[in-house]
């Protein structure tokens, strides 16, 4: 498996592949409410290729200077069971450490709030609709907001 975090065009169209066959097709997301204003030339994609077939993504949005939110994580059906959504998700992190990013926020389905659980995350919100289906809050703190610790 290769990982590749970029924003090129090419890594933006596997990213799009994935969430196609993903979101769109299996899971019946509109057209519309899946591909958004976030999806930017800029916007940098984390794309898993099994040989050259793109097999699992994640969006990485850095949304002020210190949280992250990562988006769109999804993986084939034919690679899941693997960790490899899990390893997308280190990866993002891995990014936002390195950019001194110190909160994770997800915007996760219901039915995905475990596997972010398990990750580290905890849910701060309520239950609540978005693109049509039903998620919930989560946070995982990155790394010690230092001003805190100042008194």
């Amino acid at each position: 498996m290769k990982l590749v975090s970029s924003t090129e065009k090419w890594n933006q169209a596997a990213a799009f592949y994935v969430r196609m066959e993903v979101f769109v097709l299996e899971r019946g997301i509109a057209l519309e409410e899946e591909f958004d204003a976030f999806d930017r030339d800029d916007t940098l994609y984390l794309v898993l290729y099994d040989e050259n077939k793109p097999v699992a993504t994640g969006r990485y949005l850095k949304i002020d200077a210190d949280t992250i939110r990562p988006g769109r994580i999804a993986v084939l059906p034919s690679h899941r069971g693997r960790g490899l959504g899990k390893r997308i998700v280190e990866e993002m992190e891995a990014v936002a450490k390195k950019e001194q990013c110190t909160t994770s926020v997800i915007h996760g389905e219901m039915t995905a709030a475990p596997f972010y659980e398990k990750l580290g995350y905890v849910k701060v919100s309520e239950p609540y609709y978005e693109d049509g289906a039903l998620c919930v809050t989560l946070e995982k703190r990155l790394r010690p907001n230092h001003s805190s610790l100042v008194k």
